[in-house]
């Protein structure tokens, strides 16, 4: 079985490629802001460490065009200074390293278009690719949205799932296989370094597209610095949670 990509579209640690497109999601901007002024301080490394791993992908892919799928930014209510000047930041740092760029609205962007329009660009509700149509998720889409698409591709879930090594346990970022009604389905981890996500074999799922869907039917790839590894289906993990959790 390959284990590199999933219904024609290549795993790339956290992104996938698409022809020549990279697609990136939830990378929240500004989480560590956020954690600081809850009383958790965590240090900003973040920015540094997904414009390296961007970096990173690009040498090994060489993608021309990107699409952020969703959650450029943290703050559900307004644009933080870190925010504002990281996003912003970001978004050139984009536009210099591929010839077009693609935002995607997620539900943490109420204010990403004002950072859009500075910069140039526009943000959509879904974009179609080729057999492709990728989306958020944090809603469900209208037949219009899927009607010309075989695979549809979601962030907004944050996916991971727990390994245990002995006493230690750690959480590996994941793709899920699956589908949504006749559709194939793609759902993306986050391109984010502060927190692994969500597990998915004990955390009900946040999509509309997964919390009325056979989930336990979906295959798990997770994916740590690159490497691709393949778990199965959830259903047959959870026959064996006590390796995993």
């Amino acid at each position: 079985m390959e284990t590199n990509t999933i219904y024609n579209a290549e795993i790339a640690d956290l992104g996938l490629i698409i022809n020549d497109h990279l697609i990136i999601s939830d990378i929240h901007i500004g989480y560590e802001g956020a954690l600081n002024r809850e009383g958790i301080m965590v240090p900003r490394f973040q920015y540094k460490k997904i414009l390296e791993r961007i970096n990173e992908i690009i040498r090994k892919y060489e993608p021309k065009k990107v699409i952020v799928n969703g959650d450029l930014k943290h703050e559900f209510g307004r644009i933080t200074s870190q925010e504002w000047k990281e996003s912003k930041d970001f978004i050139e740092f984009l536009k210099t390293n591929f010839q077009d760029t693609i935002l995607i609205k997620g539900n943490h962007d109420n204010f990403t278009k004002f950072i859009a329009e500075k910069t140039g660009l526009e943000v959509y509700e879904s974009y179609e690719l080729n057999e492709h149509v990728i989306m958020h998720g944090d809603k469900l889409p209208d037949e219009t949205t899927l009607k010309n698409s075989k695979t549809i591709i979601i962030g907004h879930e944050h996916p991971c799932i727990g390994i245990r090594n002995g006493e230690r346990l750690e959480k590996i970022k994941c793709y899920m296989k699956g589908s949504y009604q006749d559709k194939n389905m793609i759902v993306m981890p986050s391109f984010n370094f502060v927190t692994e996500g969500s597990d998915i074999l004990h955390e009900k799922p946040l999509s509309p597209l997964l919390k009325n869907n056979k989930t336990d039917e979906f295959e798990v790839y997770g994916v740590e610095n690159f490497e691709v590894l393949y778990f199965g289906r959830i259903k047959n993990i959870l026959k064996v949670k006590d390796k995993f959790y």
